[in-house]
């Protein structure tokens, strides 16, 4: 089982805010991210005009927006921190402005049934990574299909559930496994149950390929009150525990190891089943 990659979502927590911005690729970094995500979109091309007309909930998200003159401060920021610079784009023209910058596309759930934007991004060449949030199986196979004719041959699918927070009896993971054996594609899992064990379980039992979680940096972001944005000092400890999990594999063989080499002679003498062997016993003092 080969590595998962860990993506921090930044989604709208940034505030628009430069110093902000990077402080989620520093903190990042720091936590043993793989990859950064930024999102991308301008709320007139991303609601229709009947939406925004009758909603103020929806007007109030441009407040949310990214300025895209922060692009390339990010993607820098990202380099010196060698982590990979994602970010989600919404429409035909963000395609465009993120193609200098990023390592890779992430394309929403929201915008999996936009053949016109999947086969954008497949076409700069870039690797892209699709969220099936919602989506049922026909819609997921028509959407790889749509990718891989336009130039992307191996897109990564991700496995989530869109509802914010996720509870962990919606989560599915097994769908991990169908997806890739449907679709010969890596699959990850995209969190939004803020919940460690859904993420052990996703890679250790399901293979996730990927994580993706929401990351804020102090509990203040715009979206951290709706539930589903871990902090960095928890989820720190999850990337940690799994990266501990990999190297616990070991190689399969069962011997002592070099740590262990002392307790061996503190085993039960087979003469008389006592502790230690009794070799040691006359000679052994406290502290030896």
């Amino acid at each position: 089982m080969k590595q998962v990659q860990f993506i921090a979502e930044i989604s709208s927590n940034h505030g628009n805010d430069p110093d902000r911005c990077l402080a989620f690729v520093d903190t990042a970094a720091a936590i043993g991210c793989d990859a950064v995500k930024f999102q991308l979109f301008r709320i007139d091309k991303l609601f229709a005009p009947e939406i925004l007309e009758k909603s103020p909930e929806h007007r109030a998200r441009r407040q949310w927006e990214l300025d895209p003159a922060l692009i390339p401060l990010i993607a820098e920021r990202c380099r010196k921190r060698n982590i990979a610079f994602s970010c989600t784009p919404f429409d035909l023209e963000a395609v465009e402005i993120l193609r200098p910058h990023v390592a890779f596309y992430k394309i929403s759930s929201y915008e999996l049934p936009w053949d016109g934007l999947l086969a954008a991004v497949a076409a700069t060449g870039k690797p892209v990574i699709l969220s099936t949030g919602m989506a049922n199986m026909s819609e997921i196979g028509h959407a790889v299909t749509v990718l891989r004719r336009h130039g992307c041959a191996a897109p990564t699918l991700l496995h989530c559930h869109s509802a914010y927070p996720t509870r962990p009896e919606d989560c599915n993971l097994a769908a991990i496994a169908t997806m890739r054996q449907l679709f010969s594609c890596d699959v990850g899992w995209s969190d939004h149950s803020v919940n460690e064990g859904v993420i052990y379980r996703a890679i250790f039992r399901w293979q996730a390929a990927a994580i993706e979680f929401h990351l804020d940096l102090e509990g203040r972001g715009a979206e951290f009150a709706a539930g589903h944005c871990w902090l960095p000092d928890d989820i720190g400890r999850v990337i940690a525990g799994v990266h501990d999990g990999f190297i616990a594999d070991g190689d399969g063989r069962k011997a002592a190891t070099a740590t262990e080499e002392a307790e061996r002679l503190w085993r039960a003498d087979p003469a008389d089943g006592l502790r230690p062997f009794r070799r040691i016993r006359k000679d052994w003092t406290p502290g030896t």
